[in-house]
C-alpha cells in the first residue's frame, strides 16, 4: 500500500467561533498503478483532499500515511522533501512560471534539488519527448497553446520521478480533442506504476480511470473500481541523498527573473549606486590629499633613515631636514642613550646631529655683503643628493645653503668662500667655509626660512675654538631595508622618544584629514539608507507579483530556506550590479577630476585604491542583502495553498 488515510478531518475557520468542516473523517487507501478519479460538487472537499495528500496543507486531524510513515509527524524540511521527490502536481491553470522557458519550467524542480545542468537538461529532453514537446523547449509559456502548457505541467510533475501524481482538473481548460490527448499521457503515467489521483468534474475523465472516489459534504459516498484495474504492488522507493538549492542555483533563478524586469532592476541599481559612488569618491579624495601631502613632505627624506628626538619641552623651532620646520629637543642625548638606540633591532648605523634656530644671531658674509639665515643643522644620511638643486654635497670645510638664501646675494655663492657666523651655548662661533651647493624648499611656505647645513665635525671644531660644547639633540638611525623602518619607529616610541616633527605634524594632519573624510563619507552614506529602502520596496513588490510562483515552487518541494535564498540572491545581484556601477562611475569621475587638477596644480586629487573599490562593493552587497531579508522572509512564510489561488 502506497498511501493510506485514516479518519482525515479538516476544517476552515470562518471566524473566531465558527468553523466549516471540509473533510469529515475520510478513510481511503491508494496503491501504485492506480488511476483514481475524485469527483464531487464544488465545495465537497476534493481540492482540500488533494492539498493534504500533496503535503501542501498540514493543518488537519487524522493520519496520512505514505509508505507507512505519517506525514503529520514529518518535520517541515521532510515534508518539503516529500513534495519534491514523491509528489508531482498538475494544475488546471497550468501554473507555469511566465519568465522561464519551457525547459527551465520543467527542470526547476531538479534545480531545487541542486542537480547539475547537464543531468537536468538530459532528463528534461527525455520527458519532453514523451509528451511530444521536444521542439518547444526554448519557448516561453505565452507562446504555447493550452494543450502544450498542460503537457509542460505534466513534464514538470514527472521530472523528479515521483511516486504520486496529483492532477487538479487537468483537462478543465482544454477542448475535447486536447483533453483526450492529455488523458492518454496521464494513462501512460499510471501504466508506469505511478499512483495518479485526478480531481475532476468530467464524467469522461472519470470513466478513463480504474477507480472512482466520490465526495459529498466532506464524506466519501462512493468508492468503486472500474474494470481494467492496474493495481501494482507497492515498493519502497530508495531515498535520494541530501538535496538543497545551492546559492549559485538561487542566483541563476534570480538572474532570470531580474532579466524579465530588466529596466526596473537597472534603474534600482543605478539609484543604489549613487551612494556607493559618493562614499568611494569622498574616501578617495581624502586618500589623494593625504598621499600628496605625505609624498611632498617626504620627497627629500632618505626612506632608510629614522630621526629620533627627545620629547620637546620648549617651542624653540629648528630645521633638521631640507624644507621642514621642526621642534628642537632642548635636552641633549647622552652617550648611554645613544648606545641604547644603537641596540634597537635592525638599526645598522647611528649618527649624532645638532640643529638650532635663531632669528638674529646667524649670518653668512661674502666680502662686504652679509645676510642672515635662521636655521643651522648638521648633515646626516637623511639629507641625500636628491635634495641638491645645484652643486654637490659638502665635504669637510664646506657648507650647503638653501636656494632662497643664495638668491639674496648679487652672485651665486657656489664655490665661493664665505664667513659663517653662528652661536652655541651663548658662545659666538665663526668659521670660513666654501659653499658646495644649494638645496630647494619643498613648498613656497618655506621660502622665508633660510637654512645652512654643515658637517658635525666642522661644527665641533668651531665650538672647541670658541670654548663651547656641542651636544647632539637629534639622532639618526639607519637600516638596510625600508620594510624595517616602521618597526624601528614603533620601538623608539615605546622607549619614550619621538620621531621628527615632520612625522608628528604629518600624523596630526592625517588624523584630522581622516576624521573629515569619514564625516563627509558618512554624510554621503545617507543616500545608502534611501537605496536600502528602495531595494526593500522593489523586492517586496516582487514578492507580491510572484506570489503564485512562490506557491508553485513550494508545491514542487521548495523549502522556506529555498524561497528566502532566491530573493536574497536577487538582492545580492542588485547590490553587486549597483556596486560595480558605483565603482565604474567613481573611476570615471576620478579620471575627470584628476585631469583638471593635473592641468591646474599637477596633482592627482582623487586616488581610488583597490581597498576602497572592494569596500564600496562590499557595502553595496551587504546593504542590498540586508534590505532583501524582510521581503525574502515574507515570501518564505506564504501559505502554498493560498499562494496558488492568487491570480
Amino acid at each position: 500500500m502506497l498511501l493510506k488515510i485514516n479518519q482525515l478531518t479538516k476544517s476552515y475557520k470562518i471566524n473566531r467561533e465558527e468553523k466549516f468542516p471540509a473533510l469529515k473523517g475520510v478513510d481511503l487507501e491508494f496503491n501504485k498503478g492506480e488511476m483514481i478519479a475524485v469527483i464531487g460538487e464544488s465545495g465537497s472537499g476534493k481540492s482540500t483532499l488533494m492539498n493534504v495528500l500533496g503535503g501542501l496543507d498540514k493543518d488537519y486531524q487524522g493520519q496520512v500515511l505514505f509508505q507507512g510513515k505519517d506525514l503529520k509527524g514529518l518535520k517541515e524540511k521532510e515534508l518539503d522533501k516529500y513534495r519534491k521527490n514523491q509528489v508531482g502536481f498538475i494544475f488546471q491553470s497550468f501554473n507555469l512560471i511566465p519568465h522561464l522557458s519551457v525547459l527551465d519550467n520543467i527542470t526547476i524542480a531538479m534545480t531545487l534539488s541542486n542537480i547539475g545542468k547537464e543531468e537536468r537538461t538530459k532528463r528534461a529532453k527525455e520527458i519532453l519527448k514523451e509528451v511530444g514537446l521536444e521542439d518547444q523547449m526554448k519557448k516561453k509559456p505565452n507562446q504555447l497553446s493550452g494543450g502544450q502548457k498542460q503537457r509542460v505541467a505534466i513534464a514538470r510533475a514527472l521530472i523528479n520521478d515521483p511516486e504520486i501524481i496529483l492532477a487538479d482538473e487537468p483537462t478543465g481548460s482544454l477542448d475535447s480533442e486536447t483533453s483526450a490527448q492529455i488523458m492518454k499521457i496521464i494513462e501512460k503515467i499510471a501504466d508506469q506504476g505511478k499512483l495518479v489521483i485526478i480531481v475532476t468534474h468530467s464524467e469522461r475523465v472519470a470513466k478513463n480511470c480504474n477507480r472512482i472516489v466520490e465526495i459529498a459534504d466532506g464524506l466519501i459516498i462512493k468508492d468503486q473500481k472500474n474494470n481494467d484495474s492496474r493495481v501494482l504492488p507497492s515498493e519502497k522507493k530508495s531515498e535520494k541523498g541530501k538535496q538543497n538549492l545551492s546559492f549559485m542555483s538561487a542566483i541563476g533563478l534570480s538572474f532570470k527573473n531580474m532579466r524579465e524586469k530588466l529596466t526596473r532592476n537597472i534603474l534600482v541599481a543605478l539609484g543604489a549606486s549613487i551612494g556607493i559612488t559618493s562614499v568611494i569618491i569622498m574616501l578617495s579624495i581624502g586618500n589623494g590629499v593625504e598621499k600628496y601631502i605625505t609624498n611632498t613632505m617626504n620627497e627629500f627624506v632618505n626612506p632608510l633613515v629614522v630621526e629620533v628626538n627627545k620629547k620637546s619641552q620648549t617651542t624653540d623651532t629648528t630645521t633638521q631636514n631640507p624644507g621642514s620646520i621642526m621642534m628642537a629637543a632642548t635636552t641633549p642625548f647622552t652617550d648611554e642613550e645613544i648606545a641604547e638606540l644603537a641596540q634597537v633591532k635592525d638599526v645598522k648605523e647611528v649618527e649624532k646631529a645638532y640643529a638650532k634656530t635663531s632669528f638674529n644671531s646667524f649670518s653668512i658674509q661674502l666680502g662686504e655683503e652679509k645676510k642672515a639665515f635662521q636655521s643651522l643643522a648638521t648633515l646626516s644620511k637623511n639629507v641625500t643628493s636628491e635634495n641638491i638643486t645645484e652643486g654637490d654635497m659638502p665635504e669637510a670645510g664646506e657648507i650647503l645653503i638653501s636656494a632662497s638664501l643664495n638668491e639674496q646675494y648679487a652672485e651665486s655663492l657656489i664655490g665661493k668662500e664665505v664667513i659663517l657666523n653662528t652661536e652655541v651655548g651663548g658662545k659666538k662661533l665663526e668659521g670660513t667655509y666654501v659653499v658646495s651647493g644649494l638645496f630647494g624648499e619643498i613648498s613656497s611656505m618655506m621660502s622665508n626660512i633660510n637654512i645652512v647645513y654643515l658637517n658635525y665635525g666642522d661644527l665641533e671644531s668651531m665650538a672647541v675654538e670658541a670654548g663651547a660644547v656641542i651636544e647632539p639633540n637629534t639622532v639618526y638611525l639607519s637600516t638596510d631595508k625600508e620594510s624595517k623602518v616602521q618597526g624601528i619607529k614603533d620601538t623608539i616610541k615605546e622607549m619614550g622618544y619621538e620621531g621628527s616633527i615632520q612625522e608628528q605634524l604629518l600624523e596630526m594632519f592625517t588624523e584630522m584629514l581622516s576624521v573629515m573624510t569619514y564625516i563627509l563619507s558618512a554624510i554621503a552614506a545617507i543616500s545608502l539608507v534611501v537605496s536600502a529602502i528602495m531595494i526593500l520596496v522593489v523586492l517586496y513588490i516582487s514578492v507580491v507579483e510572484r506570489t503564485k510562483e512562490i506557491g508553485v515552487l513550494k508545491a514542487i518541494g521548495a523549502r522556506r530556506k529555498d524561497i528566502k535564498r532566491i530573493f536574497v540572491a536577487e538582492a545580492f545581484l542588485i547590490g553587486l550590479v549597483s556596486g560595480l556601477i558605483g565603482i565604474l562611475v567613481a573611476v570615471l569621475m576620478m579620471l575627470g577630476i584628476n585631469f583638471l587638477t593635473n592641468k591646474l596644480y599637477e596633482v592627482d586629487l582623487v586616488v581610488i585604491s583597490v581597498y576602497y573599490a572592494l569596500f564600496g562593493l562590499g557595502v553595496s552587497i551587504v546593504i542590498s542583502v540586508l534590505a532583501g531579508l524582510y521581503p525574502a522572509a515574507k515570501g518564505a512564510k506564504l501559505d502554498p495553498v493560498e499562494s496558488l489561488r492568487r491570480e
